[in-house]
């Protein structure tokens, strides 16, 4: 936590640094934190009446309420919290215009949005990850610039936004994408601590709290005034804060070390050992300055892609520094501003006033790992298989998984090596597994209405403009002009203005890209000599994860083998998880296509409740025989998925071949795809194939 509240602190000195992304699992205390700051900052002045917060002392020349006067009234109240809904549409955001007052009375009707709300506060979005890309976009935009356009029907508006922006998220639900992670200034990994005297700390005061809330905040009144007096200090000497050009050496240097794209990075690194510098009372920045602002501002920008970890060379960063650190020769070291004596942990209550806060300390997590057991040859023909042979079902003898939460490796996701075990040994595959790839793209076929994504055909908020329907949301002035013109006599019509009524408005209907559901059902039994098989499919899966990842599709992941169905991997966005799951993924045992087939029903039966506009696609890998359950169970189980989207890929391999798959894709009314179609380009390839005859 006291890299989150450092964190928030140098946003709080210094607003243009850009904000901090908070990263962490749930129930970390995320939002509580965040929510606290904004009852530390200054009050700010503003003018009366002005719907913008302008500054009395500085007011916006452009001010949509303006132009105001040194005579204009003023008043002061305390910053604002303003909160960003995940469903607000992006007028809540931006503001709309009033086009009826527009069309009647030719005046510029404007309703602000909430970045106009949080103009000289904090603006903060819970689950960040889960915004739309297009509604993050102008969020970061007015964030970078610091004021808002608004352009509607040829009206254009601008009015000063400047905010300290704070998003928190859960990696687990979906990552950002990188160019939007490169927006946030900071970025903080935020998890619960593992020693049993702060969590039993924490539930001590939340209790607290609970049976008196007035008196915990009495409590703690006097550390709050004193954390805000400091801020407010800060803020004052900020300007005074010099640069010095050895130091600027150092952040541009970290920053190349570190290959970081762009320079926004040096850019933020310097704003925030400058703000560093003012909260710990110093003129001159410091290279304990740039290291922490080091580790704030770069760990998110090194990270190109879904399957790289977020994280920092430590000793990297220091070996950089020592070799640019001459400058401070001649200068008395300071404490790393991190987590000296000066943070702030110390302000806290006199004894007997409030809860007695304990020193936080850095947890020791359990490191230990187990090694990998040695791993039996799956490809032994096993007594329980058909004709095709196989391994006994014994997913005990794979190899333990990562720890959750870990990141995973693709190499080893692919190669499939366990974590720090020896590399495996495998029969030749018929596709590279070890390489990702671009997928080519691929669509459902049809207009759809779902979540907006990259990837389908659908009606969209965003997106060209197709027609027009009466409604509001996003008027289409062509179409409302022509819905009102017939009727202005009747209305009576004298001057140039003219006449509109509510039900004239029409809004625009507009065709964009929709994301998709990609399940994946595929049989892990002895029957498909999993080894090759499996290596094949977690390259193909691994890869439409990352198309998905930036087409903004949902993938899930169904292997059968043995007695029954898992669903291996739930709908997700979530790239990580996906590579986790695939890691450890155990083959052998009987095929129980029916069983598969039946979850495969299920689980999109669960998804078109959740989401019912969001369309599927199913892709089957497996060889046909049923060798639990009867084949005619498995005919059945595909009849119940006819009508869904489908492709079905052949595994079945041999001078004589029984041609049961294509038994299950005439069910399915799907396409039959042999198992050489499955290399990595290739099985996009039939995808798309099959979208496009259809």
């Amino acid at each position: 936590m006291e890299d989150l509240k450092l964190a928030l602190l140098i946003n709080a000195v210094s607003p243009s640094v850009g904000g901090v992304l908070v990263r962490g699992e749930k129930g970390t205390a995320k939002s509580t934190i965040v929510r606290a700051l904004a009852g530390l900052l200054p009050e700010v002045a503003v003018v009366t009446d002005c719907r913008f917060s302008c500054d009395p002392e500085a007011p916006d020349p452009r001010c949509p309420d303006g132009p105001h006067g040194a005579d204009d009234a003023r008043r002061v109240r305390p910053a604002r919290l303003v909160e960003l809904p995940i469903g607000a549409a992006e007028d809540r955001l931006t503001g709309s215009l009033d086009l009826e007052r527009a069309l009647t009375e030719g005046v510029q009707a404007y309703q602000p949005g909430l970045l106009a709300a949080a103009h000289r506060g904090v603006l903060y979005v819970d689950e960040v990850n889960l915004l739309h890309d297009h509604l993050v976009d102008l969020l970061l935009d007015a964030a970078a610039m610091g004021h808002s356009y608004v352009e509607r029907e040829g009206v254009s508006v601008r009015h000063a936004s400047r905010f300290l922006l704070v998003g928190t998220m859960n990696p687990e639900e979906g990552e950002l994408r990188p160019q939007l992670l490169d927006r946030f200034g900071l970025t903080v990994e935020v998890a619960a601590t593992r020693d049993p005297e702060e969590r039993a700390e924490v539930v001590r005061r939340r209790l607290a709290y609970e049976a008196d809330p007035a008196a915990f905040a009495t409590g703690w009144a006097r550390a709050e005034t004193e954390l805000a007096w400091r801020i407010e200090q800060a803020r004052a000497r900020l300007p005074e804060v010099a640069l010095p050009d050895g130091a600027l050496r150092q952040i541009t240097a970290v920053c190349a070390a570190f290959e970081v794209d762009g320079l926004r990075a040096d850019i933020v690194m310097a704003r925030a050992a400058m703000a560093l510098a003012a909260w710990h009372d110093r003129t001159v920045v410091t290279a304990a300055d740039v290291r922490v602002a080091a580790r704030l501002a770069l760990p998110h920008r090194r990270r190109r892609d879904p399957f790289d970890a977020p994280g920092l060379d430590e000793d990297r960063l220091e070996e950089v520094l020592e070799d640019t650190g001459g400058y401070e020769a001649d200068q008395q070291p300071a404490p790393d501003p991190g987590y000296g004596e000066d943070t702030v942990t110390d302000l806290v209550p006199e004894q007997g006033t409030g809860p007695d806060p304990r020193p936080e300390r850095d947890p020791s997590p359990d490191t230990d790992e187990g090694t990998d057991p040695e791993d039996p040859d799956p490809d032994d023909p096993g007594p329980d298989d058909g004709p095709g042979g196989g391994g006994p079902d014994a997913p005990g003898d794979e190899p333990p998984g990562p720890q959750e939460g870990a990141l995973v490796d693709i190499e080893q996701a692919l190669s499939g090596e366990g974590r720090g075990g020896r590399e495996r040994e495998a029969s030749p595959e018929p596709a590279p597994a070890d390489a990702l790839y671009r997928p080519r793209g691929f669509t459902v076929p049809g207009l759809g209405e779902g979540a907006p994504g990259r990837r389908s055909r659908a009606r969209t908020p965003y997106g060209r403009t197709t027609g027009a329907r009466p409604g509001t949301r996003s008027v289409h002035l062509t179409a409302t002009l022509l819905a009102a013109a017939p009727h202005q006599r009747a209305r009576g019509r004298s001057g140039p203005g003219l006449v509109i009524r509510s039900g004239d408005l029409r809004e625009r209907v507009r065709e964009g890209r929709e994301g998709n559901l990609v399940l994946f059902v595929v049989d892990a039994s002895g029957s498909m000599a999993a080894r090759q098989r499996m290596r094949a499919v977690k390259g193909a899966v691994l890869s439409l994860l990352m198309d998905a990842y930036q087409r903004r599709d949902k993938v899930g992941l169904i292997t059968f083998r043995g007695t029954s169905a898992e669903l291996a991997l739930p709908p997700t966005s979530s790239v990580e998880a996906g590579a986790r799951r695939l890691e450890t993924l155990p083959t052998g045992g009987r095929t129980p296509l029916a069983a598969g087939l039946l979850r495969a029903a299920d689980v999109l039966r669960t998804e078109r409740l959740r989401d019912p506009a969001r369309r599927a696609l199913l892709v089957l890998v497996t060889d046909g025989r049923a060798t639990h359950g009867s084949p005619a169970d498995a005919l059945r189980a595909a009849g119940l998925l006819r009508g869904v989207t489908s492709v079905v890929v052949d595994c079945e391999s041999g001078p004589v071949r029984l041609g049961l798959a294509g038994g299950i894709a005439a069910r399915l009314g799907a396409e039959a795809v042999r198992l050489e179609e499955l290399a990595a380009d290739a099985l996009t390839g039939v995808v798309h194939d099959r979208r496009a005859a259809a």
